[in-house]
């Protein structure tokens, strides 16, 4: 199967790696996901994250955002919210205050 041509245009390395978008005017990072769904791959790309956003700065911040954010979560890699807690939002990037 022949590698996707989003990969090269956004400068990826592979599916379901997400990379920083420091020049994109709304969004701070792009993943090109990549999952099953009923059966057949699908390939999605997904554009994540406020950009220049102080996120995950504290132990409560990061709670709210789950709690927020539960049922997108959920939905796996094809939402951009699941992208977000993974990477944003993950327990060893929240500072100790």
């Amino acid at each position: 199967m022949a590698k996707d041509p989003r990969l090269k245009r956004f400068g990826l390395s592979d599916y379901n790696k997400p990379k920083r978008t420091p020049r994109h005017k709304t969004k701070s990072h792009v993943v090109l996901a990549r999952y099953r769904k009923g059966g057949r791959t699908v390939t999605k790309l997904i554009r994540f994250g406020m950009q220049n956003a102080k996120t995950n700065q504290t132990v409560a911040q990061r709670r709210a955002f789950k709690s927020r954010h539960r049922k997108n979560i959920a939905k796996g890699k094809s939402s951009a919210a699941w992208w977000a807690n993974k990477v944003k939002w993950s327990p060893s990037k929240t500072r100790s205050k």
